[in-house]
């Protein structure tokens, strides 16, 4: 009892709950702000913001109740998100008759992958996907015996799992390490308010300033002044949250902030460069006006691995240098 008291003492050392009292405060502004749209002009981009609005408000709630619950539920809750991306992913690609009996494996290694995190076994975690399951799936579809098509189901089966199951596991992975630091969720805290914040800036910025666009054949929306308003603001409120929610100081965590802008906008045209190749808009309908899952944590695909392994360079290989 005396170890869980610790546990759950350590995961809420940091009060991030200052930080999600602020999130609510954004939330309430925005819905009065979307309330008072619809009613001085109605129409439909603003009942698609009062959508987009309300859909916030559930997952602001149950990411809420699951990161402050304890470690364990949040790991769950982590994993299950993991489990629902890959979910939309697999629907999405083709895929031959004899690779469904194969998927169950790729299934199974998300409770694996994310049991590891939450122990906090770096160096199993970190081979298990990009090691033993990419040398186990091609050897499990060669023993089924059919050959055509073996390249491209590989393929798409190992970047199905490097995206929804490896790279997303690196947020269960953020709740540990910031536990054994002393700073709970805070890490974690930290990462997702900032992707989310980024994506918000970048579209805000792109709006007020953005003409050059980017990739034009991938992401159409996505400009130059949207991307350095977002990087921007992100570096900016990184600097401020980042001694609060992490033991990194303000440079590192400006740092860090830009780092988390770039990756999240590669995340982003990243997994619009696969529907696109798919022919979809959304990976699904499951959230109104955001589009499914993959479609929401697309940037956290690329920010959450490299926020991660830029706090295991500086605080976790070397944990007395911390600077």
């Amino acid at each position: 009892m005396t170890s869980i008291a610790a546990m759950l003492h350590d995961f809420f050392a940091v009060p991030v709950h200052v930080v999600i009292g602020a999130v609510y405060a954004l939330l309430i502004l925005a819905s009065c702000i979307s309330f008072s749209l619809r009613k001085l002009a109605p129409g439909e981009a603003h009942t698609e913001l009062s959508r987009r609005v309300k859909s916030w408000w559930w997952m602001i709630t149950v990411f809420t109740v699951a990161i402050l619950t304890n470690p364990v539920v949040s790991t769950i809750f982590l994993g299950f998100i993991s489990y629902l991306a890959l979910k939309e992913y697999l629907s999405l690609v083709p895929t031959r008759r004899v690779d469904r009996g194969i998927l169950l494996f790729a299934y199974l290694a998300i409770p694996v992958q994310f049991w590891l995190a939450h122990r906090g076994s770096f160096g199993l975690y970190i081979v298990f996907v990009p090691v033993w399951m990419f040398l186990f799936m091609p050897a499990a579809l060669t023993l089924a015996g059919h050959t055509q098509g073996f390249l491209r189901a590989v393929g798409i089966l190992s970047w199905g799992l490097m995206i929804t199951v490896f790279c997303l596991s690196h947020t269960a992975m953020l709740l540990s390490f910031g536990t054994k630091l002393g700073y709970g969720a805070g890490p974690l805290m930290f990462l997702v308010v900032l992707t989310e914040l980024n994506d918000v800036a970048q579209f805000v910025s792109g709006k007020l300033f953005g003409n050059r666009k980017i990739v034009p054949s991938v992401s159409p929306k996505k400009t130059w002044g949207g991307f350095i308003g977002g990087v921007v603001t992100t570096t900016a409120v990184a600097a401020m949250l980042g001694p609060y929610l992490t033991p990194a100081p303000m440079l590192v965590s400006a740092m860090a902030g830009a780092i988390i802008a770039g990756a999240g906008f590669l995340g982003d045209v990243t997994i619009s460069a696969c529907k696109r190749d798919l022919g979809v808009k959304d990976a699904s309908d499951l959230i109104p006006g955001h589009g499914g899952i993959l479609d929401r944590v697309d940037s956290l695909i690329y920010s959450a691995p490299i926020y991660y392994h830029l706090l295991h360079y500086f605080y976790g290989i070397w944990p007395s240098n911390i600077v």
